[in-house]
């Protein structure tokens, strides 16, 4: 995934690689090969001893999240952007917002859909009031990953909704993966309630649909793992209308096309432009994904499986308890390197695989 940061960021022109810190060492000259970087480094404290950047990009196992964004912070990083899920253990999800706080580093979350281009379209419509007041939600799907992939569903919710998860109550399955202490194979079904008042369904199956619907008195909009769907009154049966959303050409076609990634991809794209506009300006509040928006999923996520695990018994977020934790599936927590799925040199290079 570090590679596809890397195809994006080379094709724009207010940025620059200067360095790359690869851990594997059969992969580290291949990668700097690939894009041209000379200045290769094993981990990210080796890079900052000689390479300050101005922004810092880290696609490492989420174990290894914490330390380096702190470590990018401290040496005077402008910019970090981490992927998801950014931790397991809150506290060391507050560690990492609050060191870039201190340090006036502008903290950008990963590649989530919640920046897909027509996903911070449909979120800006919706929070304009065009399509009159939000009468309800659902989230669809939310089972397996939920810290690792759940966070999609969460960031997009909280995106449309505008507003933060006060509340949690669920139920969880199956019984094995409740006492699991990772999200591997888990089950939720719940209720989310909003700082705004607004009531969430949550369903761990898809029902057939596997993202968020937010609704208004006549107006369903329904992401779905791509660009939303806008539905407007109803025909003859009384079942809603499609209507055209109408939405305006993505502003960096020529980037995505560029680094040869799949037109889904748009989301990636998007985040790094965002990310790039919010550290030039000193902004945070342009980010399409922040730092604060991968702790707010963490702990949605926790707070749904410490509720389930309690006896279905209403969680209030923030929880007091910043110990609390889950874990990401061990591919997601250590990486590919150390669970036996390591990427070989060959597909380093940017070759594919015949």
């Amino acid at each position: 995934m570090g590679q596809s940061f890397a195809d994006v960021y080379r094709l724009i022109p207010e940025t620059e690689l200067v360095a790359i810190a690869e851990w594997n060492d059969e992969r580290r000259p291949v990668v700097g090969k690939r894009f041209g970087v000379t200045a290769l480094y094993k981990d990210v404290h080796s890079m900052l001893r000689e390479v300050v950047p101005d922004l810092a990009v880290i696609v490492t196992p989420t174990k290894f999240m914490k330390d380096a964004v702190i470590a990018c912070a401290k040496a005077g990083v402008k910019g970090v952007s981490t992927d998801k899920p950014m931790a397991a253990t809150l506290a060391d999800a507050d560690a990492m917002v609050d060191a870039c706080k201190k340090h006036g580093t502008i903290f950008s979350g990963g590649n989530l859909q919640r920046a897909k281009w027509t996903v911070q379209n449909a979120a800006e419509r919706l929070q304009a009031g065009e399509f009159g007041k939000i009468a309800g939600a659902a989230v669809h799907g939310f089972s397996g990953e939920i810290s690792g992939g759940g966070c999609q569903h969460l960031c997009v919710l909280r995106l449309f909704a505008n507003a933060e998860v006060a509340e949690v109550l669920a139920w969880g399955s199956p019984e094995e993966a409740m006492k699991s202490k990772d999200d591997s194979g888990l089950n939720i079904n719940g209720r989310f309630r909003m700082t705004s008042g607004l009531e969430v369904q949550v369903f761990s199956e898809n029902t057939p649909y596997s993202g968020v619907d937010v609704w208004t008195d006549d107006t369903l909009v329904r992401w779905d793992w791509d660009a939303p769907q806008i539905f407007q009154g109803t025909d003859s049966t009384g079942a809603r209308k499609e209507i055209d959303p109408k939405y305006p050409d993505f502003q960096w076609q020529d980037v995505l096309t560029a680094s040869g990634l799949d037109e889904t991809y748009d989301y990636l794209v998007g985040t790094i432009r965002s990310f790039i506009r919010a550290v030039e300006a000193r902004d945070e509040s342009l980010l399409w994904i922040s730092g604060h928006d991968l702790r707010q999923a963490l702990e949605i996520a926790i707070a749904s499986k410490r509720s389930a695990q309690l006896g279905n018994v209403p969680v209030k977020l923030p929880l007091a308890d910043r110990s609390l934790a889950l874990y990401p599936s061990r591919y997601r927590w250590l990486g590919g390197d150390a669970t036996g799925r390591p990427q070989d040199a060959k597909d380093a290079a940017g070759k594919k695989k015949s």
